[in-house]
């Protein structure tokens, strides 16, 4: 490894500064909610920039959803949009385990026995983790960068072809990225909410004076849940994601 480093640059950080400079600093200073610290390390090029882009505006939306908006609008309605995203949650972690099993019957099918390793800086980060949402988030943006090692291995070994690593990486990419941005798109929709009501002089989900008012909420509640492509099942969110194993192309 010496004489390597003697004839070829070697990343010594600069990788990881180039994916922190490029985004957006999390605004946390108005969060006052406890946090448990956790250890983390991210390897692969997609793991780091997922976990850059993605994770604390995971948190930020869902702890506006789960604390700030159920203060004004009604607990049955937060519960759904919860279920929502646990469902997407549930969704993408089930296919990040169905490739990582693959892949790892691959490795054993084939004799493969070590796996392909990043010349460049670990992104290395003690996170602070506000909500079961944020750390089940974390969980799997882990699982995403333990795959990514696996399929370039098996790419190398020509066990499955370039291309078939390029889908199966694509969707599980939009998967976990359609988790963060359903969030999104829903703490979106509950702020809007909230704003109509202030407009209105509404105070909380208990000045609403008629039972037409909570069904027409409700009804605006599916619309927002149908736009970001949820149901407020959590049954159907699983049964309209793809298979990943089949992506893998055994040559």
């Amino acid at each position: 490894m010496s004489d390597i480093h003697q004839i070829v640059k070697m990343d010594q950080g600069g990788v990881n500064d180039r994916i922190l400079a490029k985004e957006s600093k999390a605004d946390f200073r108005r969060i006052e909610a406890a946090s448990v610290k956790m250890p983390t390390c991210f390897t692969s090029a997609e793991g780091k920039r997922f976990f850059v882009r993605l994770f604390n505006t995971l948190q930020l939306n869902m702890h506006f959803i789960s604390v700030i908006a159920r203060t004004r609008l009604d607990h049955d309605d937060i519960v759904k949009v919860e279920a929502s995203v646990r469902a997407k949650l549930d969704a993408v972690n089930e296919s990040l385990n169905s490739a990582i099993d693959g892949a790892e019957a691959l490795f054993k099918a084939h004799g493969i026995t070590s796996v392909a390793t990043y010349d460049t800086v670990a992104l290395s980060v003690d996170v602070s983790v506000l909500s079961s949402f944020g750390r089940r988030f974390l969980e799997v943006l882990g699982k995403l960068d333990q795959l990514m090692p696996l399929l370039q291995t098996l790419e190398i070994h020509e066990v499955i072809t370039a291309q078939a690593v390029d889908i199966q990486r694509a969707s599980l990419k939009r998967q976990v990225r359609d988790v963060a941005n359903g969030a999104r798109n829903l703490a979106t929709g509950l702020r809007r909410r909230m704003n109509a009501m202030g407009e209105r002089g509404e105070g909380g989900p208990e000045s609403v004076p008629a039972p037409a008012a909570n069904v027409q909420a409700s009804g605006v509640l599916a619309q927002e849940l149908e736009a970001t492509g949820d149901d407020a099942s959590v049954s159907s969110a699983t049964d309209t994601m793809e298979p990943v194993v089949a992506a893998v192309v055994v040559k």
